[in-house]
């Protein structure tokens, strides 16, 4: 050992150095209370993200890339398998006409299961929450957005699948009321609900997932890409096109929504030339995650992998590696959760799916849930329990269904506007079978899949109930569902309102190759407008057949799916309020023009695109 005197002066000062260094480590490993670093919420994002994954075995991964259905997110099966994901399916509730407080109690203690587990990981339940159409209004839809947040937080669920951001070119599609326009550009300005649902971001960030807080939701641009472009609408059909028609038509939605912090994009079932959404690396990984730059993470669609082979399971284990290898880093398998690990695990080890795939894909799961703050607040409580079909958001989706009505036919020729109607009158008749049915109203994906038929599914307002409410005291509703004519004209009726459209529906339960209305409304309508003036409101979730009856009708109105509000359909019919929508997609005359769409060649609809006639509210 040297003693010389300066030798001893430096190993001094490194001594001082030395606990100045291990001085500091303690202080900082007692701010955080001695946690690992991506507990600390004061780490940076990155900070957290790698050291949590340098702490994950392959198992641990794995469950981050698999979301399961509720109903088997048993604890055991959280624990066991390390599951960070789950969902509700169409129509799976914890109790029927459950409350926010079951709701909230149900995942949370799915979450308490995550939570046990070795590193604690929270899981991320989601939920479909479909909204929007004809609301050619981008701040009212970021107030449903952020109303919509709200309410998916009361039942204590973070994400959201929503909006979809579809193009739809034909109406005989069966998810076209999801989409908001054959126009790529009123698409383009809808993605205004997502800083509604997730916040608005507070830097420029560009790709980068952005959730404001625990009044917000991660919300889930869907479906990549070209689902609105199948041949004849059919569901997850294949859409052929040239790369014009998809980056000019199909993708401009996605460059917004990624401006605007998307957490997440869903892959669509539907095939793009020929090749299933869930295998294209090349828009997957390529174009969405290279090119755009999207941080977040991609999911499938339920069962979306299976549905690579056709029939769907055919190859199993081609379709795992499609999947992951195009870039889909979480994997819908609701119930077949254990045949989809041992499968990745196995290709994993065989080396067909590369590890960085795998980190690839867990650190944007990760990066979401960090964005989200599930780490610090993991469990959902009753906060926001009160905003659940609150009066404010009552207010604000009747605000929306009286903008979204179009109204296409105001009298016929030479005769004076039939709307609005007057309230003091002396008799009027109500027709249709979507007069007095909220199930209807409110269409598919409302409290099941494909939707309800009646008045018992939740609180709401019908159409007919709306019109009682509105008009004078002294002025007499009849209701008769289907009037023959000779009702009619012996019911010495001042004028009739018939309510007619479609059944719920959903996806491809809603393909239809005709777009008739339900029977018997064309009865109905031959029967009613035959002998008294009449307003025909039809109820849909897409433009239909109505030319043959057009010429009988007087007025003619387009309400979409209006939903509990049937009010805001009698503020405009009555005159509250005025009519000012427009059509966000053209109405054609018949289907075997289908599908046209604003500016073909060939362009002759029974309405155009952005057409509607326009009221002003009646003095007082």
């Amino acid at each position: 050992m040297c003693t010389c005197v300066s030798c001893r002066k430096k190993m001094g000062t490194l001594s001082k150095a030395l606990c100045l260094l291990l001085l500091f480590c303690t202080l900082a490993a007692a701010d955080t209370g001695g946690a690992p670093k991506y507990k600390d919420p004061k780490q940076p994002l990155g900070a957290r993200i790698r050291d949590l994954m340098n702490r994950m075995t392959l198992q641990e991964k794995i469950g981050q890339m698999v979301q399961i259905e509720r109903t088997v997110a048993t604890p055991d099966v959280m624990k066991n398998y390390f599951i960070g994901n789950v969902l509700s399916g169409g129509g799976s509730v914890p109790a029927p006409k459950a409350t926010p407080e079951a709701w909230v109690n149900m995942v949370n203690e799915i979450q308490k299961a995550a939570l046990s587990t070795r590193l604690g990981i929270p899981m991320i339940y989601g939920i479909d929450a479909v909204h929007g159409h004809n609301n050619v209004d981008p701040m009212l839809l970021k107030r449903i957005g952020e109303a919509t947040a709200l309410e998916v937080r009361a039942t204590g669920i973070p994400y959201a699948f929503a909006p979809c951001i579809a193009v739809c070119r034909d109406p005989r599609w069966g998810r076209c009321y999801e989409s908001y326009s054959e126009d790529y550009r009123i698409v383009q300005e809808m993605t205004e609900i997502i800083p509604g649902l997730q916040g608005d971001l507070t830097t420029e960030r560009r790709g980068v997932p952005f959730v404001g807080g625990k009044s917000k939701v991660a919300a889930c641009a869907k479906h990549f890409v070209g689902d609105g472009g199948t041949v004849r609408g059919i569901d997850e059909n294949n859409t052929v096109i040239d790369s014009n028609g998809l980056y000019g038509i199909h993708m401009p939605g996605y460059y917004k929504a990624i401006n605007k912090g998307v957490a997440t994009v869903m892959v669509s079932y539907s095939a793009l030339n020929d090749l299933r959404m869930h295998a294209n690396k090349e828009l997957v990984t390529g174009f969405l995650k290279d090119k755009l730059k999207f941080r977040g993470f991609v999911i499938s669609d339920w069962q979306g992998i299976d549905r690579i082979t056709n029939p769907p399971h055919l190859n199993y284990s081609y379709s795992v590696y499609a999947g992951i290898s195009a870039g889909i880093d979480m994997i819908m398998v609701p119930y077949n959760y254990t045949e989809f690990i041992d499968e990745i695990n196995s290709q994993i080890k065989s080396n067909l799916i590369p590890m960085s795939r795998i980190d690839d894909a867990v650190k944007r799961i990760l990066r979401v849930k960090f964005t989200m703050g599930l780490f610090e607040e993991p469990l959902a409580d009753l906060t926001f329990a009160n905003q659940l079909g609150s009066k404010e958001h009552r207010e604000l989706a009747r605000e929306a269904v009286r903008k979204s009505l179009v109204l296409l036919k105001n009298g016929k020729k030479g005769d004076k506007p039939l709307l609005p109607l007057p309230k003091n009158t002396g008799k009027i008749l109500v027709a249709g079978t979507h007069a007095d049915n909220l199930g209807y109203q409110c269409g598919g994906w409302t409290i099941t899949w494909q939707g309800l038929d009646g008045n018992d599914l939740t609180i709401g307002t019908t159409i007919l109930a709306a019109v009682k409410n509105t008009v004078a005291p002294t002025t007499q509703v009849v209701y008769n569902q289907n009037p023959d004519a000779n009702f009619v004209k012996s019911g010495e009726f001042d004028y009739a309102i018939v309510v007619v459209g479609e059944p719920p529906y959903a996806e491809m339960y809603g393909d239809s190759t005709n777009l008739t209305i339900s029977e018997p409304g064309p009865s109905t309508i031959g029967n009613v407008c035959g002998s008294v003036k009449c307003v025909v409101v039809v109820v849909s979730g897409r433009p239909v057949v109505m030319e043959p009856y057009v010429s009988t009708i007087d007025a003619l109105v387009a309400a979409w799916l209006p939903g509990t509000e049937g009010q805001g359909v009698a503020d405009a019919l009555f005159g509250d309020y005025g009519f000012t929508g427009k059509l966000a997609r053209t109405w054609f005359k018949s289907v075997d023009q289908l599908p046209m769409n604003v500016g073909d060649q060939q362009y002759d609809p029974l309405y155009p695109f952005g057409f509607g006639l326009t009221t002003q509210p009646s003095k007082l």
